[in-house]
């Protein structure tokens, strides 16, 4: 059983990467991971013949980015979630070990969101919901958008998701989860397909703009 204990503050860790708006901080939160930045190559102008600013089938583009690379473990949702939560909070991104203690902290706490919210949740659930609730507290297994929308709830945090978009060459919203909790400043993941996910974060000044 991990170390890593929930405070009877939602959303909050007793120990690792403090969450924004929360009393709890930690000094322990160590990156050793490298983000890679990236820029997309020429941007192609959307379909409507905007001048002024990027979209691809009607959103916009972020070509302005880095992307932090997430151990392809079966945890990898919970750990660029949990990474990017550290980030809003304004605290040092976890290690790689610390990042796994706190993506599993997450999933159990995800697991738990499911039982509670089981009326609103029940559903969309594929098969029986218990063993889908089940299967979903072993850290091997992936997780999906049910997840996604269940973390938002756990953190009281927005989260965001992307993908490459091959037509403009840049990043594109796909899904957005936990926008009662705000829509500014959201937790950034990137999907890859085939269920792999990266932490995620887009320039502030990101710049949109057509290069033509």
């Amino acid at each position: 059983m991990s170390r890593w204990k929930w405070s009877l503050v939602p959303g909050s860790w007793m120990q690792g990467c403090a969450f924004a708006g929360l009393v709890t901080g930690l000094s322990v939160c160590n990156s050793s991971s490298e983000p890679v930045h990236a820029e997309a190559k020429e941007s192609k102008q959307d379909d409507c013949g905007s001048s002024s600013a990027n979209y691809s089938h009607g959103k916009q583009v972020y070509t302005d980015y880095s992307v932090t690379g997430i151990p392809g473990d079966g945890r990898c949702l919970f750990r660029a979630v949990a990474h990017g939560a550290c980030i809003r909070s304004g605290k040092p991104v976890p290690n790689e070990s610390l990042q796994r203690e706190l993506a599993d902290e997450l999933r159990a706490r995800v697991a738990d969101e499911f039982v509670k919210r089981r009326e609103e949740t029940e559903w969309f659930i594929e098969g029986d919901f218990d063993s889908y609730v089940s299967q979903i507290r072993k850290s091997h297994v992936w997780g999906g958008e049910p997840e996604l929308l269940m973390a938002s709830h756990v953190l009281k945090m927005p989260i965001s998701v992307y993908m490459n978009d091959k037509d403009s060459g840049g990043l594109i919203s796909i899904a957005e989860y936990g926008q009662e909790y705000g829509k500014e400043n959201p937790i950034r993941v990137l999907y890859h397909g085939f269920g792999h996910y990266d932490a995620l974060h887009i320039n502030s000044k990101n710049d949109s703009r057509s290069r033509l």
